[in-house]
C-alpha cells in the first residue's frame, strides 16, 4: 500500500543555497569555445598574451595611437571604397557642386567630388580617413623617435626596429597613393614630381615611369594603379608587418624606464588582461573621438578649391602632402646646372644626387640598431631604457637627422615663404641649403655638449642631493648650503646607466689588423671618447661621509 505524501515545496533559503544552473546561451557559448579551443589551442595564447606586463608610462601610448589611427584608416577607408571610380575616363561634372558644373575631368575626380557633396556623410569620412592618415604616420615617427632616445632598439629588438620601420615606409606609400586618388590640381603635380625624379633614373627610369602610368604621363591606368596599392597590397602589407611587430612584442620582454625594483629579468607594470586591455579599449574611444572632432572642424584637402589637374594653372602652393616634403625639399636645393651628358644621354645630377642622400638618410635609420651593435660590441641584452643624456653620441645624431629631415621639409615650402613674406627665393634656397649642410654639424655639436652638461649636473646632485637655499654656519665661521637628500628612485634614475668605453684595435686569429676593425675602433672613439662616469656607491658614501662631518666642525666632529 503506497502512501500519499505531500508535494515538496522548496523554500527560497534552500533555492539561495542551491548550486545556480547556466543558462542556455551560456551553455552554448561555453560548449563553442570548448570546441574552438580544442582545436586551435587559442586559450593557451590568449593567457600567455593577458600575462605580458605593459609598463604605465605615458611615452608608450605613442605605439598605441599609430595602432588604433590604423583601425580608424581601415573603417573610414572601406566606406569610401564603395563610392569611389578608379578610372581616367574623361566626363562632364554635373554634380551639386555649381561652381564645377560643366568641368571635364576624370571619372576618379567627379568620384571624389559626389563623395563629398552627394552622399551622406561622405565628407566627413573622407577627412576622418584623412586626418587619420595623417596621425597615423606621424605617431610612427614619433613612435620611432623615442624608441631611439632611449635606446629600446637594442638586442634583442633590432628585428622589430627595422619592422617598425617597414612600417612607417609602407605608411608614407600609403598616404602617397590615397592623397593622389582624386586627381586634383595638387595630386596631379605631386605625380609630376615623382614622375620627374623617376624618369631622372638612367636606364630603367622611362620604364618604371611607363609601368606605373600605363604610358605617356598622365597615363591612362595610374589611378587604377595606385588604387590597387592602396586598398589591396599596402594594407595586407601593413597588416603582415603589423602582426609581426605585435608578435615580437610579445615574445621580447617589454623595456622600462631605470628605477627600483626594475631589472633586465622583472619588468613593472600592469598585466594585459584584464587591466590594460580595459584602458587601451577606452583610448581607442578617445583616438576616434578625437579624430571625429578634428575632421568635423577643420578641413584638409578641399579638392574643389584646386579643380581637376591641369599643368597650365600651377601656382606657388603645389606641392605633397607634408610626409612627403623632404623628398621635394631635396630637390628644390640641388644648385642649377648639375646635368652632364654622357655618349648623347643626359644624365641628372640634380635629382640623382637627392635621390641618394635620401636612400643614406633611409638605410642609416633602418639599419642603426645593427651599426650601433657593431660599434660598442655589445652582445647583452638590453631591457632598461637609457635616458637620452646618458648616450650623448647616439642622442646628438638622432638631433643632425632631426635638422637634416627639417631642413628638406621646410625647403618643401620655399615658395610659400618668399611669397608670404614677401622674400627673394633665392635667398630663403640659400639659408635652407646653409641649415641642410651646416645645420646637422651644429645641432651635433650642440646636443652632445648640452648631455654632457645635464650628466655632469646629474653627478653633482647624486653626490650631494638637491640644492635647499638653506645656509648654514659652521663652527669654524664657514657659511654652506645645506642639500636636500635624494630619495631611493631619484638617486636609481640618476645612477643607473651602462658606462661604455672606446673599444682596442685588437689582431685577428692570425695576429693581423684589419682595415675593419682600425675603422671600428675609430668608430668607437668617436661614440664614446668623450664620456661621464656614473656614480659609484663608494663615490656616494664618501660625498655623505664628507658633508656630515662638515656640518659637525671637522671629521672629528659628532653626527
Amino acid at each position: 500500500m503506497s502512501t500519499l505524501t505531500e508535494p515538496h515545496v522548496t523554500s527560497y533559503a534552500e533555492q539561495g543555497n542551491a548550486p545556480l544552473r547556466p543558462a542556455k546561451g551560456s551553455k552554448f557559448m561555453g560548449a563553442a569555445a570548448n570546441y574552438i579551443d580544442e582545436r586551435t589551442s587559442i586559450s593557451g595564447l590568449v593567457k600567455e598574451v593577458g600575462r605580458k606586463i605593459f609598463p604605465d608610462h605615458w611615452s608608450f601610448m605613442l605605439g598605441e595611437v599609430a595602432l588604433y589611427s590604423f583601425v580608424v584608416i581601415l573603417l573610414s577607408g572601406t566606406f569610401l571604397t564603395f563610392f569611389f571610380q578608379p578610372s581616367m575616363a574623361e566626363v562632364t561634372y554635373q554634380g551639386s557642386y555649381v561652381p564645377l558644373k560643366g568641368i571635364d575631368m576624370s571619372a576618379a575626380m567627379q568620384s571624389a567630388l559626389n563623395i563629398s557633396f552627394d552622399i551622406r556623410g561622405g565628407l566627413l569620412f573622407r577627412q576622418i580617413h584623412h586626418w587619420a592618415a595623417l596621425l597615423f604616420i606621424a605617431a610612427i615617427g614619433l613612435h620611432m623617435l623615442r624608441i631611439y632616445f632611449t635606446g629600446a632598439f637594442r638586442k634583442p629588438r633590432e628585428l622589430n626596429w627595422f619592422i617598425g620601420f617597414v612600417l612607417f615606409i609602407l605608411a608614407l606609400a600609403e598616404g602617397f597613393t590615397g592623397y593622389s586618388l582624386p586627381d586634383d590640381l595638387l595630386s596631379g603635380n605631386g605625380l609630376r614630381i615623382i614622375d620627374g625624379m623617376v624618369k631622372g633614373i638612367p636606364v630603367i627610369g622611362v620604364w618604371i615611369s611607363y609601368l606605373l602610368f600605363g604610358g605617356e604621363f598622365p597615363g591612362t591606368a595610374v589611378v587604377s594603379r595606385l588604387y590597387s596599392l592602396h586598398i589591396m597590397l599596402l594594407p595586407a602589407l601593413l597588416i603582415a608587418m603589423l602582426g609581426a611587430h605585435l608578435l615580437l612584442l610579445v615574445i621580447n620582454k617589454h623595456t622600462q624606464f631605470a628605477g627600483p625594483g626594475k631589472t633586465n629579468d622583472n619588468v613593472v607594470g600592469v598585466p594585459v588582461m584584464p587591466v590594460f586591455a580595459a584602458k587601451a579599449g577606452g583610448f581607442f574611444f578617445i583616438v576616434f573621438g578625437v579624430i571625429v572632432l578634428i575632421a568635423s572642424l577643420f578641413t584638409i584637402n578641399p579638392i574643389w578649391n584646386y579643380g581637376p589637374y591641369d599643368p597650365s594653372p600651377v601656382s606657388a602652393g603645389t606641392q605633397p602632402d607634408w610626409y612627403i616634403g623632404f623628398a621635394d625639399g631635396a630637390l628644390r636645393l640641388v644648385p642649377p646646372h648639375w646635368e652632364v651628358v654622357w655618349g648623347g644621354y643626359t644624365v641628372s645630377f640634380n635629382i640623382l644626387i637627392p635621390i641618394a642622400v635620401l636612400m643614406g638618410l633611409l638605410a642609416t635609420v633602418a639599419f642603426y640598431p645593427f651599426i650601433e651593435g657593431w660599434v660598442t660590441g655589445d652582445k647583452r641584452e638590453h631591457h632598461i631604457l637609457d635616458r637620452p643624456r646618458n648616450a650623448p653620441t647616439r642622442t646628438a645624431i638622432g638631433a643632425a637627422l632631426m635638422t637634416l629631415y627639417a631642413a628638406l621639409w621646410g625647403a618643401a615650402s620655399s615658395d610659400l615663404m618668399a611669397t608670404h613674406f614677401k622674400l627673394s627665393i633665392d635667398q630663403v634656397i640659400h639659408v635652407m641649403q646653409f641649415f641642410a649642410v651646416v645645420g646637422p654639424f651644429i645641432a651635433f655639436w650642440i646636443t652632445k655638449r648640452v648631455c654632457l652638461g645635464l650628466q655632469k649636473k646629474d653627478r653633482e646632485i647624486a653626490l650631494h642631493g638637491h640644492e635647499s637655499g638653506r645656509i648654514v654656519r659652521l663652527p669654524g665661521g664657514e657659511f654652506i648650503e645645506v642639500h636636500t637628500p635624494l630619495t631611493e628612485y631619484e638617486r636609481w634614475t640618476l645612477v643607473s646607466f651602462n658606462e661604455y668605453e672606446p673599444l682596442m684595435v685588437r689582431p685577428n686569429e692570425r695576429g693581423v689588423v684589419t682595415p675593419i676593425e682600425r675603422l671600428r675602433a675609430s668608430v668607437s672613439g668617436f661614440f664614446f671618447e668623450d664620456r661621464i662616469s656614473p656614480v659609484t656607491k663608494a663615490e656616494i658614501d664618501a660625498a655623505h661621509h664628507d658633508s656630515h662631518a662638515a656640518i659637525d666642525g671637522g671629521p672629528g666632529g659628532k653626527h
